[in-house]
This record gives C-alpha cells, structure tokens and sequence, in this order.
C-alpha cells in the first residue's frame, strides 16, 4: 500500500523538474551554419604530416595499423630509391588507408607512430551518403604542400640523411628566404 507522501508528493516533485525547465531561456545552436569551435586536443579527421621540403614523414611501418582496435588502418610500406623518394627514410608508406567506417577516433594510431607522421585535425564532419567515400585514401589524408615544399618524390634537401631529418638538424635550403648565412634555424 502506498503511503501518502508517494501518493501525493511525489508526481508533484516530478512535475517540478518539468516547471522549472520549462519557463528557462532555450539555447539553439545553428550547428551547420554556425559552428562552435572545437577544443585545442580534439580527436577529429587524421592527417598525415610532411617535412618541411615536402618529403612524407610516414615510413611505412604498420605501427599504427597494429596498435588501431578496430582494425580501420591499412598501409603497404615500399622502399625509397635514389630516383624516387617519397620519405627521408628507406621506407615510405605507399598505400594507406583508413576506414571511417570502424575508426573510433580513439587516437591510439597517433602515439603509436614513430616519426609523428599522424596526427589528428578538428575537423569532425565526416558523415556521408556513400559507404565508400568513407574510407579515405592516402592522397585525403596527406597535409597540403606549403609555400617552399616541393612535391615528391625528390632527393633530401634538408639533410644529408635520414638522421638529420629525425634530430631536426636541417640544412639551409638554397635560396630560402632570411637564412643567408648557411645555419640551420
């Protein structure tokens, strides 16, 4: 049997929330025509990052596919020769592949990778009608050439080898602008 405060009080208490809402000023957001910035570490779209002459960081090593939990990274690596190179390294990543589909944007691919060749955007409009632009091809994924990048595949221009790329060691590029004495800044 119930007793009276349960009989009487409580729809009361429960209508309470509903009243004290209801009177309250709404907030809208205006999302696709106004978007709210997103915060400085947010997971969004990946992007594969390049060096400064515009050789590919990315050296094919599978670690960021290994370490996905939902399977949603593929890469091939392939090896660099004298007349095509794409990475300072031995090895370039010459198919990659990630699935939008399975991604869960959880960021294990990004401290999974060596050269810090992957990083995360804010970008988080990903949806789409179609399955298959979903899954996003290395030419999607790779950073846009800045001004003085050089599209590979060409020689090292900032070092003399890979160790100079990975201890940031590089040389003065020729005719780089306010770099005349040769050092590396």
């Amino acid at each position: 049997m119930a007793t009276l405060k349960e009989q009487l009080w409580d729809p009361i208490a429960g209508f309470g929330v509903t009243f004290r809402t209801m009177f309250k000023k709404t907030v809208t957001y205006q999302y696709p025509f106004e978007k709210r910035p997103t915060a400085p570490r947010f997971h969004g779209r990946h992007q594969l990052n390049r060096w400064p002459d515009g050789l590919e960081k990315c050296i094919g090593c599978e670690l960021c596919a290994w370490a996905c939990p939902a399977d949603a990274i593929y890469v091939e690596g392939a090896s660099n020769t004298a007349d095509e190179r794409f990475s300072p390294g031995e090895r370039y990543g010459r198919v990659y592949q990630i699935n939008y589909l399975r991604c869960i944007l959880c960021g294990l691919c990004i401290e999974a990778c060596p050269t810090r060749a992957l990083t995360m955007t804010n970008e988080y409009e990903l949806a789409d009608d179609n399955r298959a632009d979903l899954i996003y091809e290395k030419q999607d994924l790779l950073a846009p050439l800045l001004p003085g990048m050089e599209q590979p595949p060409h020689p090292m221009l900032l070092g003399d080898d890979e160790t100079d790329y990975y201890r940031g060691a590089f040389k003065a590029q020729p005719g780089a602008a306010g770099n005349e004495s040769g050092d590396a800044r």
